[in-house]
């Protein structure tokens, strides 16, 4: 996600608070909320792979491994 984009996010959400937004601008803000809400589910996912969990054997595993261990 480059400034521009994030500036443009905050540029629309003032401007609906303010005045409205056409219809354009408003399926131009949905599309640049599903673009950065994608961003920011990935930047998760990818922190996620990086944690680990200490069980109570004294194993240390993958947080996702563990995670899914609490579904079964």
């Amino acid at each position: 996600m480059d400034k521009k984009m994030i500036e443009r996010i905050n540029f629309l959400a003032k401007k609906k608070k303010s005045e409205g937004l056409t219809e354009e601008e408003t399926a131009e803000q949905k599309e640049l909320y599903k673009v950065y809400l994608a961003e920011i589910r990935g930047q998760f996912s990818q922190t996620l792979d990086n944690v680990s969990v200490k069980e109570a054997d004294g194993s240390v595993v993958p947080f996702k491994e563990a995670y899914a261990k609490q579904d079964k």
